[in-house]
């Protein structure tokens, strides 16, 4: 399939567009830009930095992709980047910016999300794959997000916070803290509303695997005594039991920043 490009768009030299892209009218690329086959430009979109886009993803109109992260003083460096990986929506006036270079200089988006309008991710972020941000998402820097996870409109995080695999944050949420896996939150200050049942359910997670989860959870946030105790007795208990476990780890690993709880 060959590549197509609109005669009002402007295409730097260094640009690498692989087979079949289209690159719809007024869109812009930077020299340093990759984009991956099958991927389209609508109109408008823009391109820049050291971005590379993988295969078949759509940037609708006013997306930019690859602008310098929102750090007063910095300059443009070749150790900033940013990677989308296949399959991946931007909608309009979504953005997603590289990396500090002294932090590693790498932002990371990846496979199959979908990045509603107005949404923003910020530099050195790492984003999971199949990950949903709803209008006017706003991730600050350094946020870790796993698989599967859905942002409710309106939601901000706090950066270098972390949001566990399949979690869910409700729309208009304040996160200043970690979120669990498979946790919802909700309100400002985001508090943990329990598990995001009706996401796992949607994602094929058996009644065995639901239970787990959910003797994990009450064990953590809803035992007698002090919650370092209830969570190092968890590790014992729930020992063998992968899911049950990640949920438990993830709180172990994560020792030096707050994590969300109920309200």
């Amino acid at each position: 399939m060959a590549t197509c490009v609109h005669p009002s768009s402007v295409i730097e030299n260094g640009a690498v567009l692989h087979d079949g892209v289209t690159i719809g009218p007024f869109c812009h690329i930077g020299a340093n830009a990759e984009i991956g086959a099958g991927t389209q430009l609508i109109s408008h979109a823009s391109v820049i930095g050291n971005t590379r886009v993988g295969k078949n993803c759509t940037l609708h109109p006013h997306a930019v992709l690859g602008g310098l992260p929102q750090v007063i003083g910095l300059a443009a460096h070749p150790d900033s980047r940013l990677e989308i990986d296949d399959g991946c929506v931007f909608r309009e006036y979504a953005t997603a910016h590289s990396g500090i270079p002294k932090f590693g200089g790498l932002t990371k988006v990846g496979a199959n999300c979908y990045i509603m309008i107005g949404a923003h991710i910020a530099h050195d972020c790492q984003i999971g794959n199949n990950v949903v941000m709803a209008n006017n998402v706003s991730l600050a820097g350094h946020i870790e997000v796993g698989d599967n996870v859905w942002f409710g409109g309106l939601s901000a995080v706090h950066q270098f916070s972390r949001i566990g695999r399949n979690a869910f944050i409700g729309g208009g949420a304040i996160v200043v803290e970690d979120v669990i896996p498979f946790g919802s939150v909700v309100g400002n200050h985001a508090k943990l509303a329990g598990l995001n049942m009706v996401g796992l359910k949607r994602r094929g997670f058996s009644k065995a695997d639901l239970h787990e989860i959910r003797s994990a959870y009450k064990a953590v946030f809803e035992g007698n005594g002090l919650f370092k105790d209830r969570l190092e007795a968890a590790v014992t208990t729930f020992a063998g039991q992968p899911l049950a476990m990640e949920l438990i780890n993830f709180i172990r690993e994560g020792a030096d920043r707050p994590i969300c709880k109920p309200g």
